[in-house]
């Protein structure tokens, strides 16, 4: 018996299970730091450029990835309640920015967003759009589209990006500027679209990509090339957020050649810029 009970413990090698538990804590451990396997929530905030291209491109996404993306809207600037600095500023925790390239900068240089994680998206030009089945001004020349401007009795632009470069730089270099202060208007936490597709305004600026989802409208055409603004929108990922590896993903997929058509139909220009890290 005492042979035969030294014969087992020789048989009974535990090294083995101690690899094999050694091995199983080390892979669950790496899952955990790298974030890569477990599905979590990804929170964006984004402003109206980007708004609709997000809302197409996040089911593609989730459905790859496992994991699933909040979308929050905001203006890229201003002090309306909503806006994207409003909302950080009262505490809001996103993990992705996605908003005008000049106000990412911004929250790069105040430490909100991290150094080194700034993806341009894509590029976007501002339009103008008329209520459906009104008369079709013209903007296609700087001279047509000053003339619209002067003709129109009311005038709506956002009170983002696009409007800012309106009020402060396009009617100024028109020689219209006086004539603006009487007849336009800045329109704060709403499309510009839905402002003129329910007749509150004769004649509305946003950018491209906001102005063609909404129901209501006729949409004119691009600012004429010699006064067009082109604003890059870039993604960024918090300095407060929970899931580096998760953010950096889905910055990945959007920045990718697989979500292009998509944007492209979403009326915005691809980047296809290189990651950073």
């Amino acid at each position: 018996m005492k042979s035969l009970l030294r014969c087992h413990k020789r048989s009974f090698n535990i090294k083995p299970y101690q690899d094999l538990k050694q091995l199983v804590i080390f892979f669950f451990a790496t899952l955990f730091l790298s974030g890569g396997a477990f599905a979590v929530e990804i929170q964006v905030i984004t402003s109206g450029a980007f708004a609709e291209a997000l809302v197409a491109l996040a089911p593609i996404y989730e459905k790859q990835s496992q994991h699933k993306v909040i979308i929050s809207n905001g203006s890229s600037m201003g002090s309306a309640p909503d806006s994207i600095p409003s909302r950080l500023a009262r505490g809001e925790r996103f993990d992705i920015l996605i908003l005008a390239a000049p106000a990412l900068d911004t929250f790069i240089k105040s430490g909100q967003v991290q150094v080194g994680t700034k993806v341009d998206l894509v590029a976007s030009v501002i339009g103008a759009a008329v209520r459906k089945g009104a008369s079709k001004s013209d903007i296609s020349t700087v001279e047509a589209l000053k003339k619209t401007l002067l003709a129109a009795k009311s005038v709506a632009y956002s009170a983002s990006a696009s409007g800012t470069y309106l009020s402060t730089v396009l009617f100024a270099q028109l020689g219209i500027a006086d004539q603006m202060q009487l007849t336009a208007k800045k329109i704060y936490s709403e499309r510009v679209g839905t402002v003129v597709a329910r007749g509150d305004a004769d004649l509305g600026f946003q950018q491209v990509s906001e102005l063609i989802p909404i129901a209501g409208i006729d949409f004119l055409g691009e600012l004429p090339a010699e006064v067009q603004q082109t604003v890059l929108f870039s993604a960024g990922i918090t300095s407060n957020r929970n899931n580096l590896n998760a953010a950096r993903d889905l910055i990945a997929f959007l920045a990718s050649q697989q979500a292009a058509p998509m944007i492209i139909q979403a009326g915005l220009k691809p980047i296809l810029s290189p990651l950073p890290w």
